[in-house]
């Protein structure tokens, strides 16, 4: 049951907040914009409402898989954390026992997770690595401008599947988890965060006499938590989306530590928190709904099998 409600809830999640996760991505890899709506207004302007769905199929496609696999990991880790250390799974877990199985639920998905974020994030900045040549043919002689438009270069990547594969074919199968390290500590500290105040918020928010929170609770504690995890996550991401963007031209990152090093050398420290804010604007709505989804299917299931 839990597995399948996370991943209706994840689904429902990923519908609320990719135009925002887009505008995130953007902001990270491309020094150029100097804020939200800086960059909402030039993407729009740029490729209109699509611009802000690219790379939307895959993550909708795979999406089920990785938050079921992220909300079952934690509810079968915590019942066996639970067995082990209190000899029932239905025993009230202590807030270590939540974080160590959020922890090992953000581990897990990262396995899933880091090819579909290889080309989510090569989807969403390919316009701007093509920016340098459309602007080094705008700036020649307008001798003939419209057959220089017919033979500017199309998008690399068609979209999800033919990115996956060119960056397969051109980088090897290393290409496909190119951040993971990142990635890995970004959702290893993110997901213990996530399910530890989500937990502890729906035990503040339950009304006295009853089990669970009600349904305001569950949208309050789901959109914190989210909050949270995100402020916890926003430094890894940034550094995530730089090493999976580079590769699209010249490549400027060795690994982890380069890249950290490298950036915030050439743009301070704050360059590890861009983003930071529409993270968490983005996270609020999200998580209110992927929570009170799985609440929901998670009752409605219960239900109908008791």
């Amino acid at each position: 049951m839990e597995f399948a409600a996370g991943a209706i809830g994840g689904v429902c999640g990923v519908a609320v907040g990719y135009p925002l996760d887009t505008v995130k991505v953007r902001i990270q890899t491309e020094p150029r914009y100097t804020g939200i709506w800086h960059c909402i207004r030039d993407t729009y302007r740029r490729e209109r409402v699509w611009g802000f769905y690219r790379g939307l199929s895959l993550p909708v496609c795979t999406v089920s898989l990785v938050s079921s696999v992220s909300f079952g990991t934690y509810r079968h880790c915590l019942a066996h954390v639970c067995r082990f250390r209190y000899g029932s799974a239905d025993a009230k877990p202590a807030k270590t026992d939540i974080t160590l199985s959020g922890f090992a639920s953000g581990l897990v998905r990262v396995f899933l997770t880091s090819p579909t974020e290889v080309a989510k994030v090569r989807l969403q900045t390919q316009t701007q690595q093509r920016r340098p040549s459309a602007s080094g043919l705008s700036a020649a002689p307008p001798t003939c401008p419209a057959p220089a438009v017919g033979r500017a270069p199309g998008p690399k990547y068609r979209g999800p599947l033919h990115c996956l594969a060119s960056v397969a074919r051109e980088e090897g199968l290393r290409g496909l988890y190119k951040g993971s390290s990142a990635l890995l500590f970004r959702d290893g500290h993110s997901f213990a965060t996530y399910f530890l105040s989500y937990a502890v918020l729906c035990e503040q928010l339950t009304p006295a006499g009853r089990s669970r929170p009600d349904v305001l609770g569950v949208l309050v504690a789901g959109g914190c938590a989210g909050v949270l995890a995100w402020a916890v996550a926003t430094p890894m991401d940034v550094i995530k989306s730089r090493l999976q963007a580079d590769g699209q031209g010249q490549r400027r990152y060795r690994g982890l530590l380069h890249c950290v090093v490298t950036s915030v050398r050439e743009e301070g420290p704050r360059v590890l928190f861009k983003g930071l804010s529409l993270n968490c604007c983005r996270a609020f709505p999200v998580n209110m709904v992927v929570f009170v989804t799985y609440e929901a299917v998670l009752r409605l299931m219960q239900g109908l099998l008791s």
